[in-house]
């Protein structure tokens, strides 16, 4: 119903995954800059992002408290390690005009998130799972044979962002999710901080070169590194993990039409029956997980 915990969560979630499927456009306008500078700053202005608002939530008692868990710690700093990596992956791929190939690289994460739960978390796995997971194994082989070349940054982006996601479901509720990401960000922090001061000091750095306007859509990489991360944990809380499994397509969605039709990126024969590969796999997923819900559903009101 309009107005509920659900209402509120879907809508959470579907802002989150569709500001993440806009943001080839916001990079796009920071080509200048380099992948390594745009991702130093990201993670620079988002720490100064979750300062703030841990201060106007009053949270530093409950962060001090954090800090006193250090397995918590280290998996959190583990985690801001991977996130900045696959950060590093997807700006390389919108500035180097390889959007349609991030797409694919999130349109295999939940593939991804499957097999890792499988090995690493020793959760059992269904046969429609296996069916899925082999249709994308397909897909790669495909593209790999059709285009001749490996595509390293849809793989990359799918392991570091199922990586991630492992890391935090081992994190769990143990911490708020702006305490968490604080800390996540704070890991990789001095080394974004130091590259920034040395860029600038030796006249490499561009965040001066263009006037305010670009001064400030770097600063804004905070802001947009910080809001849908809060906006997904918010959704997250509050909805089925179906409806969370469904509006995470969004996101490659929306960086599959920004990639063809609005940078006109190529889409060669292989690449086109690698996507319905992908696609055909994720139905599968997709039916698979909505029907072990209704039966979960139907198991807890029997």
């Amino acid at each position: 119903m309009p107005g509920s915990d659900d209402s509120r969560g879907l809508l959470a979630a579907v802002v989150a995954y569709g500001l993440w499927g806009g943001f080839p456009l916001y990079f796009h306008l920071l080509t200048r800059s380099g992948s390594l500078e745009i991702v130093a700053h990201r993670i620079v202005w988002a720490l100064v992002f979750y300062v703030i608002g841990i201060t106007i939530v009053r949270g530093w008692p409950k962060l001090r408290a954090t800090l006193k868990q250090r397995r918590l710690i280290g998996t959190l700093l583990g985690a801001g390690v991977l996130v900045s990596l696959n950060w590093l992956i997807y700006i390389y791929a919108v500035i180097t005009d390889h959007v349609v190939d991030s797409s694919l690289g999130y349109f295999m994460n939940p593939l991804v998130t499957v097999l890792f739960a499988v090995i690493f978390l020793h959760e059992h796995v269904r046969k429609a799972q296996v069916v899925a997971l082999l249709i994308g194994l397909a897909a790669v082989v495909v593209i790999v044979v059709g285009m001749g070349h490996f595509p390293w940054i849809s793989i990359s982006l799918a392991l570091t962002f199922g990586l991630y996601s492992l890391a935090k479901n081992r994190v769990g509720a143990r911490t708020t999710p702006l305490i968490g990401l604080g800390i996540e960000t704070s890991a990789m922090t001095p080394v974004a901080l130091a590259y920034l001061i040395w860029l600038q000091s030796s006249g490499r750095g561009t965040f001066t070169a263009d006037g305010p306007g670009y001064t400030w859509l770097l600063i804004g990489t905070g802001a947009a590194t910080a809001l849908p991360l809060l906006a997904f944990a918010a959704g997250a809380a509050k909805i089925p993990l179906v409806s969370l499994a469904l509006a995470q397509y969004i996101t490659p969605t929306c960086g599959f039409i920004i990639g063809v039709f609005i940078f006109h990126e190529q889409m060669e024969p292989a690449r086109w029956i690698g996507f319905a590969l992908i696609w055909i796999a994720l139905v599968v997923l997709t039916w698979d997980l909505v029907r072990q819900a209704r039966a979960h559903a139907a198991a807890a009101i029997a």
